[in-house]
């Protein structure tokens, strides 16, 4: 009787268990799911935490809502003039409706891949099909990107409940019968442009050149004029002042006069006068010599 009881308890504890187990599942932080009866989505973007199901009749199904990683195969695109251009780009994508995208690809992660890529593909054909060589040179890759992006996003949502975040160029080639005359168009641009800035820079050199030159002789011209007028003005204050000095004591001044004469005439080595002995010139020195010939 005991054994049976105990077998009892311990079948009913297995029993509990048991459902417990399976009426009870965990939503992880990183994770959305969808509850199905019989294949049927009954309920719709589960969130995280813990959660009550009916065991057999119900099923859950996790998707991870993480940003994923797309790394898409190289291709070859034509730009709007034909020429080929070698492309190598991923795109990050994410889980937003998880009952579209389990309707869309059963939850299986490579099956959403394989319906993601072609999109994908067909989007920069035609971004790069609608620009020439010379736009996808000069543009910024972030900048290039951003309208596939867009289109892309609000298609994928659509058809399979995934956001496309973002589309991202790691690398632009040329095939090597295209690298070269792209090369030497880009060469003969640079030039050019280098040409015409020189050409700028030499007018502006010969602008600034005659501007200088021009300012220089009105400058001059001010400066002579200053100097005249400064020279005219020390001149008549000389003569001024000469002439005041003169008029106190005339013999002084002629013989001032007579000295500066005689300093400036025997200043060098060989100066040579011929003049008469009695001339006026000898004046101050025939007084300086005495009478009786001492």
């Amino acid at each position: 009787m005991i054994n049976n009881r105990s077998l009892l308890i311990v079948g009913g504890l297995a029993a509990v268990a048991w459902l417990a187990s399976n009426s009870l599942y965990v939503v992880d932080e990183t994770q959305r799911a969808v509850k199905l009866r019989f294949g049927e989505v009954i309920e719709e973007n589960i969130q995280p935490g813990l959660h009550i199901k009916i065991p057999i009749a119900q099923t859950i199904r996790k998707f991870d809502t993480r940003l994923l990683t797309l790394d898409t195969d190289t291709s070859r695109y034509l730009t709007l003039e034909q020429k080929a251009v070698i492309v190598d780009s991923y795109v990050k994508w994410q889980v937003v409706n998880p009952t579209r995208y389990y309707e869309a690809t059963a939850g299986d992660e490579l099956m959403a891949i394989r319906l993601i890529q072609p999109r994908v593909d067909e989007s920069l054909r035609n971004e790069f099909g609608r620009l020439n060589l010379q736009e996808i040179i000069a543009e910024r890759r972030d900048d290039l990107m951003t309208g596939p992006t867009a289109d892309l996003d609000e298609l994928m949502r659509e058809e399979l409940g995934v956001a496309i975040r973002d589309i991202r160029i790691k690398r632009i080639d040329l095939p090597e019968d295209v690298s070269a005359a792209v090369f030497e168009r880009m060469r003969s641009e640079r030039e050019r442009e280098a040409r015409e800035w020189r050409a700028q820079g030499q007018e502006e050199a010969e602008r600034i050149r005659a501007n200088a030159d021009r300012r220089r002789q009105v400058l001059l011209a001010q400066a002579n004029e200053r100097s005249e007028t400064l020279r005219g003005e020390g001149d008549a204050e000389a003569a001024a002042i000469f002439s005041q000095a003169y008029g106190q004591d005339q013999e002084f001044f002629a013989f001032w006069r007579s000295l500066n004469a005689y300093r400036e005439s025997f200043a060098g080595d060989n100066n040579l006068l011929v003049l008469e002995p009695d001339s006026d010139f000898f004046r101050y020195l025939r007084s300086a010599v005495p009478s009786n010939g001492e």
